[in-house]
């Protein structure tokens, strides 16, 4: 039996973790034990045994980790340094995972730029590229023994600063590897990985005749929107997205991995339909899929001058449509509205779209009433996809009015023109129609915390784009002023309605607020329950947290 015990007495942190590698056989038998405990530290010893280290590395992270004095000060509960136990730390998880897995300083710029917006563009200390859910273990229980500050990023989507991306001192677990895509024999449950983007999701289950409750646009990563609900075209009639769920596969805050269904761990299935990045890392989604691949949809284009008439007519629909399998896109902007019908079926029933018979006549018809896949409508969606480099979005909820939809309109027009003159920035106020259905269908799934109310309603939206950050400011106050005059319109006039989408929120809301005291507390009573000591609302960098609810 061969002992690493001198050898970690000897040699410094930095020589072992530069050698040990190359002049250790593979095929040595080492006594895991007593390399651990080359440490005079029990803690370090019993965090080395905790892990799948390889077998040659035992040594190596041990002494990296006894060797820094910074690590001893926060063994021993002292003050220390926190980028340098981090840059000690980014050593031992490439030690522990391997270096194609783990980028450290200096991090490649690509794998910062992965996030869709600049607003996200952080340079963590290193970046942990998993490739399943050991690595994602593994990492969690290196942040949560070190204490390292840390973000997650799946499809990084998220425009708010902080969300899926990381400053250094910081460590960033990247999903992007895990993005497998498979379907049961019986053709009933895709599962998708986190770091997947749903363009891809929908193409790869086409040929199976099936597709599942997504994003809309295919450049969105999988698992954050799950994690925030998931709104689709079609949620009054199959719920959202976190409803189609049937199982989370989770690496909690201890590393431990577990899934969470209706059958195990109920509590924490019900929490991650919407709760958010607040109980641990999805690694895999089951999801059940909808056995109706072709869809109808017709799209139109119109001139910003019909805004009124469309909005209208949109309001008029809103209150009359009793039919789950209709929906309507309307994307306004300064110069042209984007219209469509969408229907969950081949054939919409005569009538199911009266309220638009009198619409004027749009300036073109981009695609003429057709069926087709998701993926077609998908590809339809994302093709309009700005590409300025700097993004937000903002939304809030309300009841049904034409006259406040009107009025905030207006003034959302003369503020968005403004800011356009000032800065180049492209804006869009889009009304997102909600119906009693939504409710029904996440009930008959088991629920889910966000207190959604059973009736017709609006999620207003908007999507900034924008080339400078000297004008982030500017471009915000839009949102910002319309979110407010929405509230302010909607309370005089008995609509308001407290929920915002989590999906939708920018960077200074709070939607979880918006789910309800009682739903608040169960979630933190969960959280608490599966992160007794708060690893995710303490240590994790961005996100909307359970702390700040």
């Amino acid at each position: 039996m061969v002992s690493f015990r001198l050898i970690g007495c000897v040699l410094s942190a930095h020589m072992v973790a530069n050698t040990v590698g190359s002049y250790i056989p593979r095929d040595v038998v080492v006594d895991r034990a007593a390399a651990a405990s080359a440490t005079t530290d029990p803690q370090i010893t019993t965090f080395v045994t905790s892990i799948p280290v390889p077998t040659p590395q035992v040594a190596a992270v041990s002494s990296a980790l006894q060797s820094d004095p910074n690590v001893s000060l926060l063994l021993k509960g002292q003050p220390f340094v926190q980028a340098a136990i981090t840059t000690v730390a980014c050593e031992v998880l490439k030690l522990i995972l391997g270096s194609a897995k783990v980028d450290t300083k200096p991090v490649d710029t690509s794998l910062v730029e992965l996030n869709w917006s600049q607003t996200c563009w952080k340079t963590p200390s290193c970046v942990v590229i998993a490739q399943d859910k050991t690595d994602v273990s593994v990492a969690l229980k290196t942040i949560k023994f070190l204490k390292l500050p840390f973000a997650t990023r799946s499809g990084g989507h998220s425009p708010n600063p902080g969300a899926a991306s990381i400053s250094e001192p910081g460590v960033l677990i990247d999903l992007q590897k895990l993005k497998q895509i498979s379907v049961s024999a019986d053709k009933k449950v895709a599962t998708v990985g986190p770091g997947g983007r749903w363009g891809d999701v929908y193409a790869a289950l086409d040929p199976y005749g099936v597709g599942v409750i997504g994003g809309r646009i295919p450049q969105v990563g999988v698992g954050g929107l799950i994690l925030g609900g998931g709104y689709f075209h079609f949620s009054s009639e199959y719920g959202l997205a976190a409803d189609n769920v049937k199982n989370f596969e989770v690496v909690l805050a201890d590393g431990s991995i577990v899934n969470a269904n209706a059958q195990q761990n109920t509590d924490l299935f019900w929490a991650l339909k919407g709760g958010g990045p607040n109980f641990g890392i999805v690694t895999k989604f089951d999801l059940y899929t909808i056995p109706q691949k072709d869809i109808w949809f017709t799209v139109s284009a119109y001139s910003s001058g019909d805004a009124y008439a469309l909005i209208d007519a949109f309001a008029k629909w809103q209150k009359t449509n009793t039919d789950n399998k209709a929906t309507v896109a309307m994307v306004i902007n300064l110069d042209t509205i984007t219209f469509g019908l969408l229907y969950a079926t081949t054939t919409p029933p005569a009538g199911t779209f009266q309220a638009f018979d009198g619409l004027p006549t749009p300036l073109a018809v981009a695609v003429p009433p057709t069926n087709g896949t998701f993926t077609l409508l998908a590809t339809i969606l994302g093709s309009t996809s700005s590409t300025e480099p700097r993004h937000d979005y903002r939304g809030i909820s309300t009841g049904v009015d034409a006259q406040l939809y009107k009025d905030v309109y207006a003034s959302w027009k003369q503020k968005a023109s403004d800011a356009r003159a000032a800065t180049g920035a492209t804006m869009t106020f889009v009304l997102q129609p909600v119906f009693p259905g939504l409710t029904a269908a996440s009930n008959a799934r088991g629920g889910n915390p966000l207190g959604i109310q059973p009736k017709a309603q609006q999620w207003w939206t908007t999507l900034m784009d924008w080339t400078d950050a000297k004008d982030d400011a500017t471009v915000r106050g839009v949102s910002i002023a319309t979110t407010d005059t929405f509230k302010q319109q909607s309370k005089q006039r008995g609509l308001d309605i407290p929920y915002i989408f989590m999906n939708d929120a920018s960077r200074d809301q709070n939607p979880i607020a918006g789910y309800g005291s009682a739903n608040v507390q169960k979630l933190k009573t969960i959280a608490k329950k599966y992160d007794p000591t708060a690893l995710f609302q303490n240590q994790q960098q961005g996100g909307f947290l359970l702390k700040n609810a």
